[in-house]
């Protein structure tokens, strides 16, 4: 059996994972298989533009990111970072105001996308990887190969035990998996997976899988939605990938033949983690089979990168985002909680000592103390849609690391034989108006940008307290992109949260329109014309 890396014991954390992940298919035991069920506001899915998709509930998170340009060939399947993994303040005493990892981002991760060829728009049965073949703007045709995407996620530690909707997978090291999150929709028709397999695996199931040090996939634990277990999602520290805050990691995404490899290099520790979406690793597909379909089948399946360059058309068309190869943090989960009930909804206050409220809708997915690891607090960890968690106040990175986190530090990406060649252009994108809109109870009409605001109001109706940008900061002479406040070494802010530009308007086929299309917006975005941080 796996080893949790959680001091609640590996027993507790199959037990957590067993009552928050999905069900089993049939061929397999309740006790076995588990699966992300991104229909239940899964805090790691990524974000689906068309809430349709879940009865209409929205599911995706508040996502500032970075987007990286290139028309380089290979600047869309083969890139390098540097990271630093931010630190922590000091988990006693918890004063008013200190702020952790956890409660800012459950993860953020780097991204590209991928060809997944039973995922949307589910019209053609090929996608050529590495290739500028599969750009294709709905508007033109519906034809498009079909999308998946890539995050590379990195997991804070501090709070509570692993696996999903929880903050931690350790209580003081940081771990990585491999995401790959597909979409089983045919929108010219409007046929979706059938029923009985969304309710095992969901309609944006994800293949997952912690980076290794070998490389491979314990037995046991397979990547693909179909076949996952609770092992799948349970950190082995005899195996897996950790790292401590403050290491200095090198991170390559590049593909192979067998599929997207993922390397993470600590140059501090000198560990080493990887992870390959290789059908030998157990990745795999989820079949498109659509109601009156009862099937759920996995494909055995190398993901490859979709795109050679990385640009506004390489896009992934089924995301709220437009992005190919970015950073992105992923914010707005953690609200504390007063009281947690049984059914693991706040039933009391939530919110920071300065801002107590009474619980509601969105305070779901809650943890009391008992459950903590080092940072002895009960929250929530369901999407923020009030805009007053710990994402919104001004606690982050700010050089005051008595109280606030240090800042993910991160390199602008490289390209190129020895990855000495840098991006020719970078944009700041924020999913504002996606979030901000009417199954987020806001005021966003996504049609006409009404109501769109770069920094979101609040369930009082007044702007919330802070928003985190990104800006430039140097570290040994070397500038790195940074994420929150402004810090005492900042070198540009890009005008704070001016810096998301004017709102975005993209097309996107209408479900069951026979591929026919709209224009909305789910996005504030700023194209710079160069490199504003070369390595």
């Amino acid at each position: 059996m796996r080893r949790t890396g959680s001091i609640i014991g590996t027993g507790a954390a199959l037990a957590l994972a067993a009552a928050l992940l999905g069900p089993a298919p049939s061929g397999l035991a309740a006790s076995q298989h588990k699966a992300i069920n991104c229909a239940e506001s899964e805090n790691l899915c990524a974000e689906v533009a068309d809430p349709s998709a879940f009865g209409g509930y929205y599911v995706g998170h508040d996502e500032p990111a970075l987007l990286f340009y290139s028309n380089k060939a290979g600047s869309g399947n083969n890139v390098r970072y540097e990271l630093t993994l931010p630190s922590d303040p000091p988990s006693v005493p918890l004063t008013t105001g200190k702020s952790f990892n956890f409660q800012l981002h459950p993860t953020f991760w780097f991204g590209m996308a991928m060809c997944d060829t039973q995922s949307y728009p589910e019209q053609i049965n090929t996608c050529t990887p590495d290739s500028d073949s599969n750009i294709l703007d709905p508007a033109v045709s519906p034809r498009h190969a079909g999308t998946a995407f890539t995050e590379l996620q990195f997991y804070p530690p501090g709070w509570v035990g692993w696996p999903q909707n929880a903050a931690s997978c350790d209580p003081v090291q940081w771990c990585a998996a491999l995401n790959i999150f597909s979409f089983i929709r045919n929108p010219v028709t409007g046929q979706d997976l059938n029923a009985t397999c969304q309710s095992l695996v969901s309609i944006e199931p994800g293949n997952f899988a912690f980076l290794t040090r070998d490389g491979r996939v314990p037995a046991g634990a397979p990547p693909n939605p179909v076949n996952s277990t609770v092992q799948t999602f349970t950190p082995d520290r005899a195996r897996d990938l950790f790292m401590s805050s403050g290491d200095r990691l090198v991170v390559t995404m590049h593909d192979t033949p067998h599929g997207l490899q993922t390397d993470v290099q600590d140059q501090t520790s000198g560990a080493f983690g990887t992870m390959t979406a290789s059908a030998a690793n157990g990745f795999g597909q989820v079949q498109f089979a659509p109601d009156p379909s009862k099937s759920c089948t996995n494909i055995p399946y190398d993901f490859h990168p979709m795109y050679s360059t990385s640009s506004e058309q390489t896009r992934v068309i089924w995301t709220a985002h437009s992005y190919n190869i970015a950073f992105s943090d992923e914010i707005g989960h953690f609200d504390f909680c007063s009281n947690v009930a049984p059914n693991r909804k706040c039933s009391q206050r939530e919110g920071s000592a300065a801002d107590l409220e009474i619980s509601d809708k969105d305070d779901n997915f809650c943890f009391n103390p008992q459950l903590a690891t080092q940072v002895q607090v009960s929250g929530c960890t369901d999407s923020n849609t009030g805009f007053d968690g710990a994402s919104y106040q001004a606690v982050w990175p700010d050089g005051n690391t008595a109280d606030h986190p240090s800042p993910v530090l991160f390199s602008s990406p490289t390209i190129g034989p020895g990855y000495n060649q840098n991006f020719d252009r970078t944009a700041f994108e924020a999913d504002l108006p996606r979030v901000e809109a009417a199954d987020f109870n806001g005021p966003c009409d996504r049609s006409t940008g009404t109501g769109c605001t770069r920094i979101p109001v609040t369930d009082d109706g007044v702007p919330a307290s802070f928003y985190p940008f990104f800006s430039t900061t140097s570290q040994g002479g070397v500038c790195r992109w940074a994420i929150g406040n402004d810090v005492p070494a900042t070198t540009n802010d890009f005008g704070r949260n001016d810096q998301y530009g004017p709102l975005l308007f993209l097309d996107y086929l209408i479900v069951g329109g026979g591929g026919a299309v709209l224009t909305r917006t789910n996005d504030f975005r700023q194209v710079l014309t160069f490199q504003p941080c070369p390595n």
